[in-house]
Formats: structure tokens, sequence, C-alpha cells
């Protein structure tokens, strides 16, 4: 059932439950919850409401359960994917929990914290490292993203290789339920081998199963000692390979290994006219180690670089002579992926194949777009200690957006074949929310599906949770 407007009744008590300003129905009101920050995906809502408590969020769910008002829960709204975003606008509630911010307890002795879902990740990380920790989920929206989004979309980052996803980190949940039943997760336990980790279920889940409203995760001693280097290569065989002795050289020191393809420079410079890569070379790579005190980090890095460069894997080497340097080099990482979205509509995929596999599937994306779509530019870069490449495809500048979009889907279905081909998958850490859902269900075996479909009839058996996302909206789950 889809329900086009909301009684004014309805309207009282959702205003009794959240009080007058935690809930908009106007435009105006509305408005930076209903398009994502990319600018890709439009969005409609009934209205948008902003519970400030736990209490207040099951009070509205239970409310959206009497009615069978299906309800999208919202975050810091950056994901890519339109998770959080009713672009079909089917009649739905959007729910943010954003007000929901507060820091709710940093154990410095268990290493652990517990925050609202609506805290942001980059407030969680300043509070840590003012307490000499270090939380290390690190994304380029850090700055507006939300705790419980990271939690709810399994968010990855720049950090995986060294520290895991956000499900690697996360010790426990606070859930709300589609009834409006609150699941305490929280323990602080490292341990807890007592049945079904019920937490699992609804890290990643995209907010199809209930409403994360808390997270509690794990911290770990602020690093003591961090060396970076940007070096040049002449293939990304060359960086695979100089990734795999590196692991074997620097062992867990590494916490990022990233490689970028020359071509995507001049969209960093979309967002700093005067921004230049320390060196030049078909292929870059920013590595970074990181370690407590009585360890040579330094000697480490620059001896194996030098062994490197003896053997001709690495063509030209910088080493970050201060932190300032540092941050430079992350700025390229970071301004060209900002540069994309200045630029306007791309092709944007998240493909995940394994890491000996990453030069194939860049050689072979490249050789699709060139043969099928020429005139369209490939951009490869991401996050190669983990297998992550995001292989993204810009339109010719003169192209219609329109022309652009219907030609950008056929680009997306091609380079989504290929990573598959390769044993891979669609999506190695922005998730699949809307726009992918029909890819996802698709690919899935009669098992999966039978599994999937069984976890959400149990949870959220009126399909309340977020409909539309993850799971395609014409699917049904008998």
């Amino acid at each position: 059932m889809t329900i086009h407007r909301l009684s004014p009744e309805t309207l009282s008590a959702m205003e009794g439950a959240v009080g007058r300003n935690g809930i908009a129905v106007e435009a105006a009101g509305m408005a930076k919850y209903l398009g994502d920050w990319a600018g890709d995906y439009r969005g409609n809502a009934l209205a948008v409401l902003r519970p400030g408590s736990v209490g207040e969020v099951q009070a509205l769910m239970r409310l959206c359960s009497g009615l069978g008002l299906g309800v999208i829960p919202q975050g810091g709204n950056t994901g890519l994917v339109s998770g959080a975003i009713d672009s079909a606008g089917a009649g739905l509630v959007v729910l943010s929990l954003e007000r929901l911010n507060s820091i709710r307890q940093i154990d410095t002795e268990n290493f652990t914290l517990r925050a609202d879902a609506g805290c942001v990740l980059q407030t969680i990380k300043d509070a840590c490292e003012a307490q000499d920790c270090l939380f290390p989920l690190a994304l380029g929206a850090q700055g507006s993203c939300q705790i419980g989004g990271n939690a709810a979309s399994n968010a990855g980052g720049v950090n995986v290789l060294r520290y895991g996803m956000a499900r690697d980190l996360i010790l426990g949940l606070e859930v709300v339920l589609a009834d409006g039943e609150l699941w305490n997760g929280f323990s602080g336990l490292r341990k807890n081998n007592s049945g079904y980790d019920l937490k699992q279920l609804f890290i990643g889940s995209e907010g199809t199963l209930g409403i994360v409203t808390g997270v509690e995760v794990k911290l770990f001693p602020k690093p003591a000692q961090i060396e970076t280097a940007y070096l040049g290569l002449a293939s990304f065989e060359a960086a695979i390979q100089l990734f795999n002795r590196a692991r074997r050289a620097c062992s867990d020191l590494i916490s990022a290994f990233e490689i970028i393809g020359a071509e995507c420079i001049e969209l960093a410079r979309l967002i700093d006219p005067g921004m230049a890569a320390p060196v030049s070379a078909p292929v870059q790579v920013l590595v970074e180690l990181s370690s407590g005190p009585g360890i040579d980090l330094d000697g480490l890095l620059a001896g194996f670089l030098a062994d490197a460069m003896e053997k001709g894997l690495v063509t030209d080497a910088v080493l970050a002579a201060s932190s300032v340097q540092a941050r430079s080099f992350w700025a390229i990482r970071e301004g060209l992926v900002e540069g994309q979205a200045r630029r306007g509509y791309h092709v944007r995929t998240d493909l995940s194949v394994r890491i000996s596999d990453i030069p194939a599937l860049i050689e072979q994306a490249r050789r699709f777009v060139a043969n099928e779509h020429p005139g369209w530019i490939p951009l490869a870069y991401g996050h190669a200690g983990d297998g992550n490449i995001h292989f993204n495809v810009l339109p010719p500048s003169h192209l219609a957006d329109a022309e652009a979009r219907t030609r950008g889907a056929a680009i997306t279905a091609g380079l989504y074949d290929t990573a598959v081909g390769l044993g891979g998958s669609i999506s190695a850490e922005h998730g699949i929310g809307r726009s992918r859902a029909h890819e996802f269900w698709a690919g899935l075996s009669p098992a999966h599906r039978r599994m999937v479909a069984a976890l959400k009839n149990a949870l959220d058996p009126n399909d309340l949770m977020n409909p539309g996302c993850l799971l395609p909206a014409t699917e049904t789950f008998p």
C-alpha cells in the first residue's frame, strides 16, 4: 500500500512524539534530506522526522508500524547508491538520526567507545585523539557522515587493510526494530561466543532490518609515529608487486596503500589548481606506515623503498618530511574524488576483486571503455591493499546530461560484468542501496535469496524498513 499524504491526525501524532522542531513537511524544510551530496539522486518524502532520543525513535516506529508507513533511516546522507533517498517516490517518511549526536562513553582502560548513531565520524575521531586513542575508520566523508550510517552501510575507507571494515571495528549495537521494540546489544566484550552474533545482521543491512540508534566500537592506541611516502611506478602490475613485497617487509605496520592512475590528477586540480603530484609516473602510490614508539619506522620505510627502486619496481619516491607534507599527499587522493563531483555526472563504480586481479580488472575495464564507448575518459584509483578499485568514467564534456546518463548505465553494466567475470563484487564498500538492488538480487543464488528473504520476513515482515533499498521493490519474499 502506498500512502500519498499524511492525515492531520497522523501529523499531530508525529509532532507529539518528536516536538514541533522534530518534523518537517514543507519542501524548504525537507530539501537537504532529499538529495545526495554528489547530486546524482533526488527523492521525495511525506515528512522528515528528526527524533531527539532513542525513546522518540521507538515512538515513531510504533506509530509508523501501526499505519503501515515505510521509513527511510538516514544518517549523514553521504552515500552514493541512493540508500537513503526515495528516488521512486513510494510514499515514505525519512527518519534522520542527526539529533542523536552524543558520545555516550569513552573507556580508555578497555579501549571502547559508545556513541549515538547520529554522532559525526570526525567528532568521534577527534574525541578519541584527545584521549590519546585512535578510532581508525577513515573516509573522505568523515566530516559529515555519521557512525550509525557507517555501521548500517559497513563503511570501508583507507585503513581497511590494517583495521578492517566497520563490521570489524564494531563491538555492539543498539537497534530499534520495525515494531518499535529496542534491542540493546552492548556488552563491551571483545570475545563473546554465545550463539548468534545478532549485531552482524544489522551491519551492512542499510536500514532494511531496523534503525541503529547506538554504536559501540573498538579503539586503539594512538600511533606514536606515522611515515608517508608518495611513489611513482610504471604500471599497475608493478604496484601490486610492490604491495606484496611491502606486506612482507613492513607487515601490519602498513595502514594505507592507495593507487592512483595519473589520469586522475587533473580532477584534483579542479579543487585546487595549484595541486601537483610529487612524482610524474603512469601509476602513483600513496603508502602510509604507523606504529608505536621504539621502532625505526622511517628507516624501515626508507630501506624498503631503496630496495624497491634498486629492483626497478619504483621509479620515483618522495618521503614526507613533515605532517604538513603528508597531508598535501592525502589532499591529492581526497581532491580527485571531489573533483569528479564538481565536473558533474559520471559513471561511478566501487569494484572489488582479489588483490592479484587488480591489474587485470583495470586493463579489461579500460579496453571495454575504449572499444565500446570511445571518447569517455576512464579513471582508476582505489584501496589496492584490500582489492577495492574505484573505476570511474567521465562522459565527453559536450554530451547532454540525459544521453550521458543513458550511456552511463550501459557502461556501468559492462564494468559490473568485468568485475564479476573475475570473481569479484559490484560493491566493495559503498553498498547496494536502490541504484544496485536489481543487479545485487539477480546475482544471488536461490539459496542465498531464500536466506535473505527469511531474515527480512523475520525482522520486518511488513517491509517498512527502507523499502526498495537493497532488495528490489518489485520482488516479493514469500
